[in-house]
């Protein structure tokens, strides 16, 4: 509300400005993520992806799971890219081996371990693959996909998040209250030292957390070192100062005896403001420095709205150094102590139900991705006849199939004692 407010400051001397505003905010261009059409828009998205992908998996399987061992004679045809044709006529390789042997031994060698020969009229075809399984990999990047839109609806539906401000010795509850089970914060100490430069050097909080009066937890919280408690995580977000007051009302009785969080800002100095308990007296405070440089405390009491015109009244207005009581003919019949100043603590506490299936969903893109990239596909054939080895190289795009077929062509020639027969197909290896 506050963000729109002063998005309509800014536009309203435009023309058409504040129409502009009241059409965005219809459409909800200022929440997005929680409007109809977007959440529409996402459901499509997700249906989408999975037909696409269950209409892909029969053929994604059947080009993985059916390979053709043998290949017709222009298959090998060596004016085709990344075909050679290599004589073996000594053919006995090395130990003693055959030559079907040798190309067996020379496919291994650069990794084409998954291998299939089959014999037939006197032709030997040996079959290599690599990576074989690779082209299944984008069904893991769609489910990554689609686990990630079902986190962020899991989240959107069942978590919950909040920002808390305490300050230090006080208490504050997670949920609202009369929540069943709700979780009790309490800060026992601020922390946020300097270096020599004036900077801060951390920000800590001894925090402990409460369930039905009893402590659960204890942790100093920093900001990439959460408190997690039941699924709750507590990360220590922000920080400011407090101003610790003691009041007592007109008959002496004491009222208030805590820190005031200065959590806002009036020209750019800390202000907070509370209601004085047993009182119509709103208290305003704002802390600022003397002439001296030593610290004041400035406090305005302001009193129930005018029926007329509507505008609180100011019921005093004193300024006071630390340590300082204010007099009750003053200060509206009460007796306002500043005592010290102090730190207040920022959290953000989050219940992510979604967050595991984030992570997971996260695994399987990454490792959808890498077999994609740094695993293609790479398949081999060699024709085997006579004293004759024809062989044929196909691959995946992200192979440098030209590199990748001279060596396995290097290979094969020294496996079987082969000498490459074409000078073309020389070059080429």
């Amino acid at each position: 509300a506050a963000e729109l407010a002063a998005v309509r400051d800014a536009w309203d001397g435009l023309p058409l400005g504040s129409l502009l505003i009241d059409v965005f905010d219809a459409l909800g261009f200022f929440s997005i993520f929680s409007t109809l059409w977007f959440l529409l828009l996402m459901t499509v998205l997700v249906i989408s992806t999975i037909s696409c992908t269950l209409d892909r998996t029969p053929r994604l399987w059947r080009g993985t799971s059916h390979v053709r061992v043998e290949q017709p004679e222009p298959f090998f045809d060596p004016g085709r890219d990344h075909r050679a044709i290599l004589d073996a006529a000594g053919a006995s390789a090395v130990a003693g081996e055959g030559t079907v042997v040798g190309v067996q031994q020379a496919f291994r060698r650069r990794h084409f371990r998954r291998q299939r020969t089959v014999s037939s009229d006197g032709v030997t075809f040996v079959y290599g693959d690599r990576n074989r399984y690779q082209k299944l990999a984008t069904l893991l990047t769609h489910a990554g996909l689609v686990l990630f839109l079902a986190g962020g609806a899991i989240t959107v539906a069942a978590g919950f998040e909040t920002v808390v401000f305490v300050g230090e010795g006080q208490t504050a509850p997670v949920q609202a209250v009369g929540t069943p089970g709700n979780l009790l914060v309490k800060n026992h100490a601020f922390y946020a030292p300097r270096r020599e430069d004036g900077s801060f050097a951390d920000f800590s909080t001894d925090l402990s957390v409460f369930r039905d009066g009893e402590e659960v937890a204890r942790q100093t919280i920093r900001v990439n070192d959460p408190l997690v408690v039941d699924g709750f995580a507590f990360h220590q977000n922000t920080f400011g100062p407090a101003a610790d007051l003691t009041i007592h009302d007109a008959a002496g009785d004491l009222v208030w005896s805590a820190p005031l969080l200065l959590a806002d800002e009036l020209l750019g100095l800390p202000q907070g403001f509370m209601t004085i308990p047993g009182a119509d007296v709103g208290l305003v405070a704002v802390l600022s420095q003397g002439g001296d440089g030593a610290p004041q405390l400035v406090l305005q009491g302001v009193g129930p709205a005018d029926p007329e015109t509507g505008a609180n009244g100011t019921l005093f207005l004193v300024t006071i150094p630390l340590g300082v009581t204010t007099d009750p003919e003053v200060t509206a019949g009460h007796a306002i102590t500043w005592d010290g100043v102090g730190s207040w603590t920022g959290m953000v506490i989050k219940n992510d139900p979604g967050q595991p299936v984030i992570w997971l969903a996260f695994g399987l893109l990454i490792a959808g991705l890498v077999l994609t990239f740094y695993f293609p596909r790479r398949r081999a054939w060699a024709r085997i006849a006579d004293d004759r080895i024809e062989l044929a190289f196909i691959a995946d795009r992200y192979v440098d199939a030209d590199g990748e077929f001279g060596k396995l062509t290097e290979a094969v020639a020294l496996a079987t004692r082969g000498r490459i027969r074409s000078e073309t197909d020389k070059k080429r290896a």
